[in-house]
């Protein structure tokens, strides 16, 4: 009898070569191949009688082999296998390219049965490369390639489709008897099939409508664990400790009466939530979501000083020093702001920490000083700098807080669930401080849109704030779609807008990992650079080389790229050339200009935040996507982002072209290929959900449900390791 655990080179029929290929796909266990579904079905489930058949018919015939021949064609050197098989309404031929030992296997008298597609050749039918599978005439056998709905698998060099299905039958006809975890009530709610049913059937199915039901079960059942995983992340925070941060609203109306601009009603609807949220005695775990521009880090700002008011500290972290940067430089102006039009208003020292240096800035005293790393370490364990904002060498080590109260972190949805879950449990609790067994409360912030089905389930652990509207006076950026033989009239556009006193980003395609043949960072970075020096050297010397145009990219130093930065925000760059670093974040009023080349390597989502770097000032802006490739689902994806009014809209649009898997990165999510087909089923999501909500509402720590309890540990242990 096998198990779920028994290792593939241990079953005796699966030759070494054969172990290698299944090693390929990842498959090295019994549970690893019985979990690699088909990923479709050729229907071969009808059987004809040879006279009956027409070309193009997907047919599967029964018939006996009345002559077999090998021959050699001369002019391809290719090995043609032809066989003549005879049932009692007629004769059809057969023929295979390259298999000179089937004439070995296809022996004359046998009765075999034959599935393929019908051909036609000067006017006579044939089947062009049939599966085979020997049979008799004198009952209907169990048949793995022939006279059935037939699996076809996810392949791999030396490993076929017919090759998995031969492997594959007896291990099941020989596998222990599976343990059901879904609750009998939930099968029988959603018309479930069991276990060792659906396993058995979702390789071997009997009919169509069979199949989509398994499926159905098996995307269910993932989605149901990450349910109630969620489910239980927000049940354990429930359960933890957390400073209660009470909020001096008057303080707040002063501080909102004397910022430059006025919130907008989501921004004001979102500062509200987190007020509360930081009231209460247990972590707030709540994700800002809003649109590029749509001021989430005002909002970041107010809660931090609401917990630096309240003598806690607070840590802002972003994943990139330029990103850091900005963050500085805006809190920094937004508390000087404060500070000269109401001097007497509660402003704490705001500090800096990245791998490059650290800096502190005095409100008060409008003053700012570089100390060593050393120093701030000590500044921060004394509690003295209320506001930290940095990198992750804010989770160093040497790096401990006095009196940590909230922790605030930018763009680190892109990580996935098992990374959100390492912030929470790891992270924050590694800045909290070491005698409290208090956590302080999590907000993290996106700017990336992120689809309703996606908010219920991948995101299901987070309370979510939407900041869906854009601040008053923001004009709606012009995006064009540029075709090669517009690119010189593109080129004298952007001229005639700098030259009127506007700035122009050029980005260029990030080359992925997966692209290179040498698959190391440091030859992904140099391959990057590569392509931003080329592209800078062609529009600073040949297009505009009347205009200041330099580039930035991930290989310069953290200072060099701070100082292009600041030359660009103070207009002494006209034309900034530059990777994705400056994706997110970067806020320069005056550019107007997004100029995107390779736009087909983009997803949305980036191409989305690239547009969102321009039409942050009063001047009218304009994007431009670049792109050589002439493909339907480029033009598609292309066109989405034209029509799109807003980053939620296109996240949805972006879900249905892409898919899950690619849309938020396949190993990122933790979920298997049906659960990720399964994110855009909303019924399927809200189903899963609300059947996880009813069995812990009924049985909080699954007492009744042992083997649901073992299956979610597992399922947790997953997200966590992987």
């Amino acid at each position: 009898m096998l198990t779920l655990g028994t290792p593939l080179s241990r079953i005796a029929f699966i030759t070494p070569r054969f172990l290698k290929s299944l090693e390929k796909l990842g498959l090295r266990t019994v549970q690893d191949l019985i979990w690699h579904f088909p990923s479709r079905y050729e229907d071969f489930s009808q059987i004809y009688n040879i006279g009956d058949l027409e070309p193009g018919q997907h047919a599967t015939i029964c018939g006996l082999i009345k002559d077999v021949e090998l021959r050699r064609s001369f002019r391809r050197r290719m090995a043609i296998v032809e066989a003549v098989i005879e049932d009692e309404t007629g004769s059809i031929k057969a023929v295979w390219f390259n298999q000179p030992y089937l004439k070995n296997t296809l022996k004359v008298g046998r009765m075999m049965n034959f599935s393929g597609k019908v051909g036609i050749s000067e006017s006579e039918i044939y089947l062009p490369h049939p599966d085979y599978e020997l049979t008799t005439s004198s009952e209907r056998q169990e048949t793995k390639h022939t006279g059935r709905l037939v699996p076809i698998y996810p392949e791999t060099r030396g490993l076929t489709s017919r090759a998995l299905r031969f492997i594959v039958q007896p291990i099941l006809k020989n596998l222990e008897t599976l343990r059901e975890f879904l609750p009998r009530e939930i099968l029988a709610s959603m018309n479930f099939p069991e276990i060792n049913e659906a396993i058995q059937n979702i390789h071997f199915p009997l009919n169509v409508e069979e199949v989509e039901q398994i499926k159905k079960r098996f995307a269910f059942q993932d989605l149901f664990l990450l349910q109630l995983f969620n489910l239980e992340q927000k049940l354990r925070l429930a359960r933890e400790k957390a400073p209660q941060i009470k909020t001096d609203i008057e303080y707040v109306r002063e501080i909102l009466g004397v910022l430059p601009f006025e919130l907008t009603t989501s921004q004001k609807k979102s500062l509200w939530e987190i007020i509360q949220d930081l009231e209460k005695d247990h972590p707030m775990n709540r994700l800002l979501q809003g649109d590029v521009g749509s001021g989430k880090t005002v909002i970041a700002a107010l809660s931090a000083l609401i917990a630096a008011r309240n003598g806690f500290q607070a840590a802002f972290m972003a994943p990139t020093e330029v990103l850091v940067n900005q963050h500085f430089k805006t809190m920094k102006e937004l508390f000087l702001g404060i500070a000269k039009k109401k001097p007497e208003s509660y402003l704490p020292p705001l500090g800096l920490l990245t791998a490059s240096g650290a800096k502190i800035f005095f409100p008060e005293l409008n003053s700012e000083s570089g100390p060593k790393k050393l120093e701030i370490q000590k500044k921060i364990l004394s509690g003295e700098v209320k506001i930290m904002i940095g990198t992750h060498a804010l989770i160093q080590k040497t790096v401990k807080f006095n009196n940590l109260g909230l922790v605030i972190i930018d763009e680190q949805h892109r990580f996935g669930v098992r990374q959100r879950a390492e912030l929470v449990g790891h992270e924050a609790r590694s800045m909290k401080h070491e005698t409290r067994d208090i956590n302080p409360h999590l907000l993290s912030m996106s700017a990336t849109p992120i689809p309703r089905t996606l908010m219920l389930t991948v995101f299901g652990d987070l309370d979510i704030s939407v900041i869906d509207e854009l601040p008053a006076g923001r004009k709606n950026i012009v995006t064009k779609v540029v075709a090669p033989e517009n690119r010189n009239q593109a080129y004298g556009f952007i001229k005639a807008q700098v030259l009127s006193g506007r700035q122009a980003f050029v980005i260029c395609p990030r080359i992925e990992k997966s692209e290179m043949r040498q698959e190391t960072w440091k030859d992904i970075n140099m391959a990057e650079v590569k392509s931003v020096k080329e592209e800078y050297e062609k529009l600073s010397q040949k297009i505009f080389p009347d205009l200041k145009v330099e580039m930035l990219h991930g290989q310069m130093k953290a200072k060099e790229k701070e100082k292009i930065m600041n030359e660009f925000r103070d207009g002494k760059i006209q034309i900034l050339v530059s990777t994705s670093v400056v994706e997110v974040g970067v806020d320069v009023p005056n550019a107007s200009i997004m100029m995107i080349e390779g736009s087909d390597r983009f997803g949305l989502a980036q191409l989305y935040q690239f547009r969102g770097r321009v039409g942050r000032g009063e001047h009218q802006s304009f994007c431009f996507l670049f792109t050589d490739s002439e493909g339907e689902t480029t033009r598609k994806r292309l066109e989405a982002i034209v029509k799109a009014k807003s980053g939620f809209e296109l996240a949805e649009v972006d879900l249905k072209i892409r898919g899950p898997g690619e849309f938020l990165g396949q190993s990122q999510t933790g979920l298997p290929d049906l659960a990720m087909r399964g994110l855009q089923d909303l019924n399927l999501i809200k189903a899963s959900r609300e059947a996880a909500v009813k069995v812990l509402k009924t049985d909080p720590a699954l007492k009744k449900y042992r083997a649901l309890k073992e299956r979610l540990d597992e399922f947790s242990r997953k997200i966590h390791q992987e």
